[in-house]
């Protein structure tokens, strides 16, 4: 899969950078080790961060940023990545999906960035391009029905709108059956090692969780 990122983009946000990781896996509806994970993880948070100083993180204030200069309210629509975060900080349970699903989350908490979890088999054609929601665009989130994705960054397949950092889209959901996973993650602090990082963290976890080897990853920008 190949991803572009749109001029427009560029010009909002040109020290924008993404990786793209795409990686064979078997899921499971829940896996209990990753739980043990996920837990410690949250609780770490807890004692470092409260609701208000996670929004001083560079990739969730430059995200924030971007819907602002977009035109869109970070705080109606919250970047997945923060609204994690703050469910962590409000002792609240976090949902659990699928291994997948669950595994991408811990590491959209771990980075703060918002991560892209898509069902690769699941894309129309071969090139991804992250543009600006327009109006009137249609777009169903993932539990959440029809959302206004106007002035939201999007990425597009050749049918439609895929993934936003509030929230993919349900044509392109990651289920039980998925064997094909792509990762998209996006650093609007031009962060690039921090980026790579994350990436790599997530191979780390597929291969402990997912029978799979990692797979590969590219930066894009």
């Amino acid at each position: 899969m190949k991803v572009i990122v749109s001029q427009v983009i560029e010009q909002i946000c040109p020290e924008f950078v993404g990786a793209c990781l795409e990686a064979t896996v078997t899921n499971t509806p829940y896996c209990d080790e990753l739980w043990k994970e996920i837990e410690m993880t949250c609780n770490k948070f807890r004692d470092e961060l409260t609701t208000e100083s996670l929004k001083e993180i560079s990739s969730i204030a430059a995200t924030r940023r971007i819907y602002k200069v977009c035109g869109k309210d970070p705080s109606r629509y919250r970047p997945a990545s923060e609204a994690l975060i703050r469910r962590v900080l409000q002792k609240k349970e976090l949902y659990h999906i699928n291994t997948l699903v669950d595994l991408v989350n811990l590491a959209s908490i771990v980075y703060s960035y918002s991560i892209g979890g898509f069902d690769a088999d699941k894309f129309e054609g071969n090139t991804l391009t992250l543009g600006i929601g327009r109006k009137g665009e249609p777009y169903e989130g993932i539990g959440r029905g029809t959302i206004n994705i106007q002035g939201l960054p999007v990425y597009r397949d050749a049918k439609g709108g895929v993934g936003t950092p509030t929230t993919d889209n349900e044509r392109t959901k990651i289920t039980d059956d998925t064997h094909n996973l792509m990762v998209l993650i996006n650093g609007y602090d031009g962060n690039e090692q921090r980026v790579r990082e994350n990436a790599e963290y997530i191979q780390t976890l597929l291969r402990k969780y997912c029978q799979s080897d990692g797979g590969k990853y590219y930066i894009y920008r």
